[in-house]
């Protein structure tokens, strides 16, 4: 048996012909599941094991240092663990003072084929460290940038001593127990490129499994671009494998990422190469895979679940697991309610990246329970898992070149319209959307566009890629012709909701915006006979796999989730958005995609900084971290249902004291001649009735809109609400009877206005009599990244809790916290650098003031808040710091403090050249002759006194004193 099995492996571990992922996958197999040897020709096949899962004890594990690895030629790596004689993980260590980055050069070209390929057949684990860096790890064929750190998962006491940051790392990642977990449920081949997890998803999977193994569900909130779809093969995998009767349902709320888990699932082998699709295509496909036993894996998007809540649910067959992917946009809603019916017995764990601030009665908890694990937008970044965000603000001035023409031009258009109707036409055109959408601001924005294109950081090397949000299909389509225009126009693409129709446009009138649609998609985009899938599907590869041919994509709300393009670095954003839609609308833009690749980058045209910071304030608060039930598991904007109620029968108390004059029996007549005037013998209306009523009228058509507002908002809670079921039919009946009596009021007094016929001449309005001039930039906040001016000054805690309270914040709520926030880190970093903080003290009184003397100096406020929050990021003190210290704000902060010093043998010099060598010197002396984790240790803090003491003319208080500020310095 052993000579049999061992023959198997040698077999599998020959990379002769093979990549090295080939010979990986072969070698895993046998390692995992072992080898099926048959002894002689009439015996059966039997399992021979070559690790010991179930007991990691009864296995040999054995380490051996510079191994000589023989091939094109010999290396030594510094430790190969060895697992029952197998290579398994190979380890490169750097002293201190040596970056790590030159270990993970080592462990990745060993597995060249000029050098040592063979021997990596059998390894899983490849660790690279040092004592500052700490471990960073990962696996055969693993690229340098996805090498990752290593966190600890459990506390481990605190230590100065040699080998503080590596060797915790260290013992924990290869203690023999979690090790066997990580090569037995942790590893997985996904299309060509085998991977380890990052430590996140390790933690959230062992946290998920023991939420299953007590048969509770949950929430795994992992931020936007951390892998939740690798988190989902990795569970499903564990789940097929221990529980011979589980099942598994991921639902998602689109096609796009229905198609991308599949994918996933594929590649990672938890759906076999030649077995069918999970996919589900319609509904009655969907009962009969879950009322049969196979297959055990299955995708469905949530719309497959019928609404048919009279007949009983379906015999459901196995024990079901349902993921809910993106589970913030379906954990609410009939759909939902269906699917908890179908599958009451099921365990429920919601994936999402944002978790919904919901006005609904169901919170996150109601639905899927508390959360598992958390991983948020911050920590990812600082992990390296994704990219940190730059923000800059941009406006496109616009003014009216002739108010008289464009008054004369409306007149001649609405020429027969009368008063009602002409004021139904300004409020639809006289609004900022449609200002915004004026043809020559969207010109200017194209040019912006063009111009970055052409000079900024990854975007002018055919590397980087853009995405535009579009504020509507009409204004996609006048984007995608204004840069078809130009010679850009090749590399643009456009993706929206719209399917050309032409039996639909044939009713729309010329000049239409749906006749605009129709045409820029029949003429400019499609090629004949394409379709508009087959269209998009080509267009987001080349987003992705050929930048340089694919370089902007105009979208309007598809593609802003679960798109993933490490090619895409600038959003640019043109379209009003708040809460999930826009942070996963950003983050977009902040996958890793090579060195050049620094920051995912917003270009905002729509003022959403305050938007833009609650969103990322929000995603990242402690306060979302709670295992408590009802409202507290979720942030609450708002009491919505006691709300709700109160807005519903203030509403309803409103119309029903507007409409009491009206005479009984209330019917539909009635109700014309009260609101209209009555009629005449010829049933023609008295214009003087009608436009004494039109008040009257007007105030009917608002109070009705208010009230069917309101009764839908709360529809789905009206008895959680309060309302009998009496109340409610009552309710339901005066809502189709007010919509009924509005609609026939409208229709009786002409005053019913079809909008479209216009629509061609109010564009050329716009377009014709609103000019625009270049962009420019509103404050400085792109200087700096969006988690050192919002998660690291503090402001989103506070943000976010005034969220909690209160749905909306005034443009001066936000002010009062950054200026608040700033207050506090000013205080708590005094001992950091206490000239620095004084001057700051005086810059923030000066914006206090300047707030006050200006009522309408937000935006100035908001600018001068960015730039002291850049101030606070980059600790630059003042601006007529010497120019040999610029860049190096250590040694700044020891410039402007040594005057402070009062010694007997050391004296300041008043030459700022001379000060400056000074400062160079110490800023010198620390990062060349201070060891590692010297802080706190008092034998190597002497040795930091000593490398000072000489510097400071020998002089024992001065060095203490330059000491003190030098400890309390980040940057040493």
């Amino acid at each position: 048996h052993i000579n049999a099995a061992l023959q198997k492996l040698t077999t599998a571990a020959d990379t002769t012909g093979l990549t090295l992922y080939q010979a990986n996958l072969r070698t895993y197999q046998l390692l995992r599941y072992g080898a099926q040897v048959q002894i002689a020709v009439d015996r059966p096949y039997e399992t021979v094991h070559l690790i010991d899962w179930e007991n990691p004890d009864a296995n040999d594990f054995a380490l051996a240092e510079e191994v000589t690895l023989k091939g094109g030629y010999e290396r030594r790596p510094d430790i190969v663990l060895y697992l029952n004689g197998i290579a398994i993980c190979v380890i490169e260590l750097k002293r201190y003072s040596v970056g790590i980055s030159g270990a993970i050069e080592q462990l990745r070209s060993n597995q060249e084929t000029q050098f040592n390929k063979p021997f990596f057949s059998t390894v899983q684990l490849l660790i690279a460290g040092n004592d500052t860096e700490g471990l960073h790890y990962g696996t055969t064929g693993t690229p340098t940038k996805f090498f990752v750190k290593w966190k600890l998962q459990q506390p481990h006491p605190t230590t100065t001593a040699e080998g503080a940051f590596l060797d915790p790392a260290l013992t924990e990642l290869c203690e023999k127990t979690r090790l066997l977990d990580i090569l037995r449920n942790f590893i997985i081949f996904d299309g060509g490129q085998k991977k380890v997890p990052r430590p996140h998803q390790y933690a959230g999977a062992k946290a998920a499994q023991q939420r299953i193994r007590q048969r509770e569900g949950g929430v795994i909130w992992h931020t936007q671009g951390s892998g939740k779809s690798i988190l989902m093969v990795l569970l499903a995998k564990w789940l097929l494998e221990h529980d011979p009767e589980g099942r598994i349902l991921i639902i998602t709320d689109r096609d796009e990422l229905d198609k991308q888990i599949v994918g996933v699932m594929r590649n990672a082998g938890v759906v076999g190469e030649d077995d069918p699709s999970p996919r589900i295509t319609s509904r009655k496909q969907f009962i009969a895979k879950i009322t049969d036993t196979t297959p055990r894996l299955l995708c469905a998007l949530i719309h497959k679940f019928s609404l048919d809540t009279k007949s009983d649910p379906p015999p459901i067959q196995g024990r079901f697991y349902i993921f809910v992917d993106e589970c913030h946009r379906t954990q609410g809603g009939d759909m939902n309610k269906q699917m908890k019916r179908w599958f009451a017995n099921a365990l429920f764990i919601g994936f999402t990246g944002t978790p919904l601030l919901r006005r609904d009665k169901q919170t996150t908890r109601d639905v899927f329970g508390t959360y598992i694990h958390t991983y948020k937008f911050y920590e990812a970044v600082e992990d390296k898992v994704i990219l940190d965000l730059k923000y800059e603000a941009r406006n496109v001035p616009q003014r009216l070149t002739s108010q008289q023409q464009i008054d004369d031009w409306f007149d001649r258009e609405t020429r027969g319209l009368n008063n009602y109707k002409r004021a139904v036409l300004r409020k639809h055109w006289a609004n900022l959307e449609k200002l915004m959408s004026a043809q020559e601001r969207k010109q200017r924005i194209a040019s912006d566009i063009i111009h970055d294109f052409g000079i900024v950081h990854r975007l002018d090397n055919n590397r980087g890629t853009a995405i535009l949000v579009a504020a509507s299909i009409y204004d996609a389509c006048h984007y995608f012709r204004l840069f078809h225009n130009t010679a850009f126009g090749p590399y643009c693409g456009i993706v929206t909701s719209y399917e050309p129709n032409h039996n639909a446009i044939s009713r729309e009138p010329t000049g239409s915006d749906e006749r605009y649609k129709f045409d820029t998609y029949t003429r400019h985009v499609l090629a004949p006979g394409e379709s508009t899938k087959a269209y998009e599907t080509e267009l987001k590869r080349r987003f992705i796999e050929e930048p340089a041919n694919c370089k902007l994509l105009i979208v309007v709300s598809k593609l802003l989730t679960g798109f993933d393009a490490p090619t895409c670095t600038y959003i640019y954003l043109d379209n009003k958005m708040q809460d999930h839609t826009l942070f996963q609308a950003i983050c977009r833009t902040n996958r890793l995609d090579g060195e050049d690749k620094d920051y995912g980058y917003i270009v905002d045209y729509k003022e959403l900084f305050e938007q833009v910071q609650d969103s990322i304030a929000v995603y990242n608060s402690e306060d979302l971290e709670t295992t408590e039930s009802g409202a507290d598991s979720n942030v609450l904007l708002k009491d919505h249902i006691q709300e709700g109620r109160e807005q519903l029968d203030t509403a309803r108390e409103a119309l029903s004291y507007l409409c009491e004059p009206v005479p009984h029996p209330k019917n539909i007549e009635d109700y014309l001649h009260y609101f209209c005037g009555k009629a005449d013998d010829t049933n023609a209306l008295d214009d003087t009735a009608l436009t004494t009523t039109e008040p009257l009228r007007i105030t009917f058509y608002k109070s009705v809109a208010t009230f069917i507002r309101a009764y839908a908002a709360l529809s789905r809670d009206l008895e959680a609400a309060g309302y009998s079921a009496a109340d409610i039919r009552t309710l339901e009946q005066e809502t189709r009877f007010y919509a009924e009596v509005r609609a026939a009021i409208k229709t009786y007094a002409g005053e019913e206005l079809d909008v479209k016929p216009f629509e061609g001449g109010m564009r050329h309005l716009i377009n014709s009599y609103i000019q625009a001039d270049g962009s420019e930039r509103l404050g400085n906040l792109s200087d700096v990244s969006l988690t050192a001016a919002i998660i690291e000054t503090g402001i989103h805690d506070a943000i976010a809790q005034k969220l909690n309270r209160n749905r909306r914040l005034s443009n001066d709520a936000i002010a009062e916290t950054i200026i608040n926030n700033i207050r506090r880190t000013i205080i708590r970093d005094q001992l950091t650098d206490p000239k620095f903080y004084e001057e700051m003290s005086k810059l923030l009184d000066d914006l206090i003031a300047q707030k006050k003397e200006d009522t309408n100096a937000y935006q100035q406020f908001l600018t001068d808040a960015e730039a002291l929050v850049n101030k606070l990021d980059r600790k630059a003190p003042s601006e007529d710091i010497p120019a040999q210290l610029q860049d190096k704000p250590g040694a700044v902060i020891l410039f402007n403090n040594l005057a402070t010093i009062v010694a007997t043998s050391f004296e300041c010099p008043e030459n700022e050249e001379e000060k400056s060598a000074i400062a160079l010197a110490l800023d010198t002396a620390m990062r060349e002759n201070a060891p590692a984790n010297w802080k706190g240790d008092k034998i190597r803090e002497n040795e930091v006194l000593n490398a000072l003491f000489p510097i400071m003319n020998r002089d024992h208080t001065a060095t203490q004193a330059i000491f003190d500020i030098i400890k309390e310095q980040p940057d040493y």
